[in-house]
């Protein structure tokens, strides 16, 4: 009955090549790409973010740091497997004040990556035409080496690339 017609009617499903044939058509890379380490969020009021975070969602939340350097203050807010960052502007030249003009209650700015080599991870984006946003990585919130990619060769998404 029913069953018979269910087996008869099942879809076949083929097996992938092995392994070893498949890597050999893969040129070995230099650096690889790791874990999630965090969403950054922009957002135009940082204490209302803050206390959303810890107050209403009970997430454990770091204290505010201002990093001069990148225009931003920043709060983490810590998940079991990765992390929020709350971007907020400091200063005029803000990259984050610009985002938040045409984006007025906040919304995700960019995602980081960890790599394991940034700078032969660099030197291989740059030859795939991958554009860098600044010559040399800089130090983030994490006090690693970053370095951003132009969202409009990521397919919309401003990635951070952290070294692990």
């Amino acid at each position: 009955g029913l069953l018979t017609k269910l087996q008869t009617s099942a879809p076949t499903i083929q097996s992938l090549p092995s392994s070893n044939s498949f890597s050999q058509n893969i040129p070995s890379c230099l650096w690889k790409l790791g874990r999630l380490n965090h969403v950054a969020i922009a957002v135009p009021d940082l204490e209302k973010a803050q206390s959303f975070y810890k107050d209403v969602l009970g997430a454990q939340v770091s204290e505010t740091v201002a990093l001069p350097k990148h225009g931003v203050y920043t709060v983490f807010v810590e998940l079991g497997n990765t992390k929020l960052e709350l971007l907020h502007p400091l200063g005029e030249k803000s990259p984050i004040a610009s985002f938040l003009q045409k984006n007025r209650t906040g919304g995700m700015h960019h995602i980081c990556i960890e790599v394991d080599d940034i700078k032969a991870a660099v030197t291989e984006l740059k030859k795939k035409k991958i554009r860098i946003l600044s010559e040399e990585p800089k130090i983030g919130a994490h006090g690693k080496p970053v370095i951003f990619l132009h969202p409009k060769d990521c397919h919309g998404v401003l990635v951070e690339l952290e070294q692990a």
